[in-house]
């Protein structure tokens, strides 16, 4: 039997989602007997032509069902796109309806992550928005508890909902430490869930 994974499953176009998943992927690893599991979708196309090779130029490969099935637990990141999750991942998530049916994920821990280029850009209502699919999945959702003095002193992003970044409006800005510190404090809390079922 395969060694139980925390899948940080996420989409990234300026890079600031990708290093978010990474400071998750750290937390889980904090925790023994669990470890994580990196996974991207590919973005979404217009032009019906086109299509992205099956192995990502660079980064971790690109999700499978298989990987989501297997999971003990989710950590789900998104930039925000209008106050709600990026298309890519939202086509993703649009195809597990057979993990549904099956009832796959029911009761298997899952968090929910997000990076914005404006600070009042829609976080929390991304990371809200993002919960509702892993509700229908009947998965068990973990915010991040005020126990985390980063909720109280952030400047910029985290929030209850789920960590979150703001990256600026060239999203040139950096992860801050408190930011960061959250990111590993969520994918933590969530491996720690795992293990304890």
């Amino acid at each position: 039997m395969a060694a139980p994974y925390i899948l940080v499953l996420y989409y990234s176009r300026a890079g600031a989602t990708a290093e978010m998943a990474r400071q998750v992927a750290r937390g889980v690893e904090l925790v023994s007997g669990m470890s994580a599991r990196l996974r991207t979708v590919p973005a979404v196309s217009t032009v019906v032509e086109c299509t992205e090779p099956d192995v990502p130029d660079d980064g971790p490969l690109y999700c499978d069902m298989d990987d989501l099935r297997d999971c003990a637990g989710l950590a789900l990141g998104s930039p925000t796109r209008f106050g709600n999750m990026a298309a890519p991942l939202k086509y993703f998530v649009d195809q597990s309806s057979a993990l549904w049916l099956s009832g796959a994920m029911i009761d298997k821990p899952a968090c929910v992550f997000t990076s914005t280029s404006s600070l009042h850009g829609g976080q929390e209502s991304t990371l809200l928005s993002m919960m509702l699919p892993l509700l229908h999945h009947g998965m068990i959702i973990a915010g991040l508890p005020y126990s985390e003095e980063g909720l109280m002193t952030t400047q910029s992003g985290g929030t209850p909902y789920g960590a979150s970044h703001w990256a600026g409006d060239d999203n040139s800005r950096a992860l801050s430490k408190t930011e960061a510190a959250l990111c590993r404090a969520l994918g933590q809390r969530i491996a720690s869930l795992a293990v304890a079922q």
